[in-house]
């Protein structure tokens, strides 16, 4: 029976499937980007997130164990050095998968899985619908007034600068 056996072999020996993730760790900490299919992009979540976890306790013996699942010193420094200290605040949740669809060949579902804090277009976007966003009433008070007044002023200047540049066009 296979009661309690849940983790996904991904078609590969133990030994295989334990040398894949560790590739695939060292070169999302490498990249902060991977391109793979969803199942292994699932489980490299599993196999990362722990390490990076790790990695916020900058000590001899937390090295060790992540150098021990990664096998690769460069990476293994990169994720204490740069990593632990942009996610140090963060509680978990450092990475992220984004599905793009089937693969072409044999129709696998495809995805990237990449590194929270290092995608900037994302924080722009967050950032921008924080911003743009309110539950607060719409009436318009004292303070409000007086920067959509200097705001009508500027959009005096500007077309005030169109139409001269429209009369020298029309000169020449």
């Amino acid at each position: 029976m296979r009661h309690n056996k849940k983790f996904n072999h991904l078609g590969r020996t133990n030994t295989h499937r334990k040398a894949m993730l560790s590739n695939m760790a060292c070169s999302l900490i490498k990249h902060k980007r991977v391109f793979t299919t969803t199942a292994k992009a699932k489980e490299l979540r599993k196999y990362v997130e722990p390490l990076i976890t790790k990695s916020k306790d900058d000590t001899t013996h937390s090295r060790r164990v992540v150098f021990s699942y990664l096998r690769n010193k460069y990476a293994v420094t990169e994720l204490f050095k740069e990593i632990s200290q942009k996610i140090g605040d963060r509680p978990g949740g450092y990475t992220r998968i984004i599905k793009t669809g089937n693969r072409l060949g044999d129709n696998a579902a495809m995805c990237f899985i990449e590194l929270v804090d290092y995608n900037e277009n994302m924080m722009k976007d967050t950032a921008a619908k924080k911003t743009s966003k309110t539950r607060r009433s719409r009436k318009k008070t004292n303070a409000v007034s007086a920067p959509a007044e200097a705001d009508s002023n500027v959009v005096e200047e500007v077309k005030a600068t169109e139409e001269v540049a429209k009369e020298e066009k029309s000169a020449e």
